[in-house]
C-alpha cells in the first residue's frame, strides 16, 4: 500500500497508544478521589476533578462511569501514592509521582530506569528544595479579557494567568495549598477547566546540549511509559 499509507497508520497507532495511556492515568485519578471521599462527584471535589479531566482527554462517558463504578467495589484494590526522587544523567533533578497497587514492584521499575540511563534514585524529600508546587488550571481562552480574569479570580488564589497563543488556551496558576480555592471559583464562575493538576515547577533550569537531552529524554520516556507513573516533573531546559 505504499510508505503514505504506513506513515498514516504509524501515526494512527501512536494517537491511540497516547490516548490508551491517557485513559489509564485518567482512570486511576477517578480512583484515588473515589476511594478518599465517595463516589458522588456532587460532594467529592477530587472526583469532580478527575472527571473534568477525562473530558480534557475525551474519555468516553461509559468509561468514566465505569471506572467510578470499578473504585466503589470493596474487590477493587487500593492504590497507594508514592514519590520517588532523584537524579538522571548530567545531573538533572527529576520528581516521580506514581499511583500502585504493588509499591515494590513499582519502585524497582522506576530504580531500574534510572540505572539504565546513568541516573540514580535518590531519598524521597531530598529535592523539594528544587521544586515549588503548584497548582495549574488550563481553561478555553476564546472570548476572555485576562487582566478582568485576573481580577475575579485573585481572591480565590489566582498567582499567574498566562495565555498560550498556539492553542488559545489560559493558563491559571495558584499556590499549592490554593488549589481547592482556585477549583471552587472557577465552579462558581462556572468556567470547566481543561485540565487541572498539581505541578513541580522547577526554580531553576539547566540547558543542555542536544546529545545531553537524548540522555535524559531516555529516562522521561522510560517513565512515562510505566503504567505506575501518573507525573515526571525535571528541572531541564525546554527552551529552544
Amino acid at each position: 500500500m505504499g510508505r503514505a499509507f504506513e506513515r498514516r497508520k504509524h501515526k494512527m497507532r501512536a494517537r491511540w497508544d497516547a490516548m490508551a495511556k491517557a485513559f489509564v492515568k485518567v482512570g486511576r485519578e477517578i480512583s484515588l478521589a473515589v476511594k478518599s471521599g465517595g463516589p458522588d462527584p456532587s460532594t467529592n471535589a477530587r472526583l469532580r476533578l478527575a472527571i473534568q479531566n477525562a473530558k480534557g482527554v475525551n474519555m468516553p462517558k461509559d468509561k468514566v462511569e465505569g471506572a467510578i463504578k470499578r473504585a466503589s467495589s470493596k474487590s477493587e484494590e487500593d492504590l497507594v501514592e508514592i514519590t520517588y526522587e532523584g537524579y538522571a544523567a548530567n545531573g538533572i533533578a527529576v520528581v516521580v509521582e506514581c499511583a500502585t497497587n504493588n509499591p515494590t514492584r513499582t519502585v524497582a521499575n522506576v530504580r531500574s530506569y534510572f540505572n539504565r540511563t546513568g541516573g540514580s534514585l535518590g531519598k524521597t524529600g531530598s529535592l523539594e528544595f528544587l521544586f515549588s508546587r503548584k497548582g495549574v488550571f488550563t481553561i478555553k481562552g476564546e472570548g476572555l479579557d485576562l487582566e478582568e480574569l485576573e481580577l475575579e479570580l485573585i481572591d480565590f488564589g489566582a498567582d499567574e494567568i498566562k495565555a498560550e497563543a498556539e492553542d488559545n488556551t489560559v493558563l491559571i496558576y495558584t499556590a499549592y495549598e490554593d488549589f481547592g480555592n482556585m477549583q471552587k471559583g472557577l465552579e462558581e464562575k462556572s468556567i470547566e477547566p481543561m485540565n487541572a493538576s498539581l505541578q513541580r515547577i522547577p526554580h531553576n533550569t539547566n540547558k543542555l546540549t542536544e546529545a545531553q537531552e537524548e540522555d535524559v529524554i531516555k529516562l522521561l520516556d522510560k517513565l512515562e511509559e510505566d503504567e505506575d507513573v501518573m507525573n515526571v516533573f525535571h528541572n531541564m531546559s525546554e527552551e529552544e
